[in-house]
């Protein structure tokens, strides 16, 4: 018999309860600063993809390709994130991940042009 048994048979009688978070989600520090960063990320990558994909669906190729600037109306969400107090931390992390990713996918594809023009590719 071990200690996890009489902890299960003292625990058995209670009535069940609801769990808090465990640490990771309650009190880690890096929680909130890695969970904005790559929602910024995946943020970043996935809305405008699906937004011309939707936008391609329902209405024509011209149409689509007029309306595409609208997409920019989603960085309201992350910056409605940072205006609110609650969210702030976690709206700067997401807004840090969409800058910096933004900034990975210029900076490659102007290396990839530059090798392209120079003939190496």
């Amino acid at each position: 018999m071990g200690i996890h048994d009489v902890e299960d048979r003292t625990m058995a009688g209670e009535p069940a309860r609801q769990q808090p978070p465990d640490w990771w989600h309650r009190d880690h520090p890096t929680f909130t600063a890695l969970s904005g960063f790559f929602s910024g990320i995946a943020f970043l990558c996935l809305v405008p993809a699906s937004y011309v994909a939707l936008t391609r669906l329902l209405v024509s190729d011209e149409t689509a390709e007029a309306l595409f600037p609208f997409v920019i109306v989603l960085l309201a969400v992350p910056i409605g994130l940072v205006v609110t107090a609650s969210t702030r931390r976690f709206g700067k992390y997401m807004l840090l991940g969409m800058a910096l990713c933004a900034l990975v996918v210029a900076g490659v594809a102007s290396v990839v042009i530059w090798a392209l023009a120079r003939g190496e590719l």
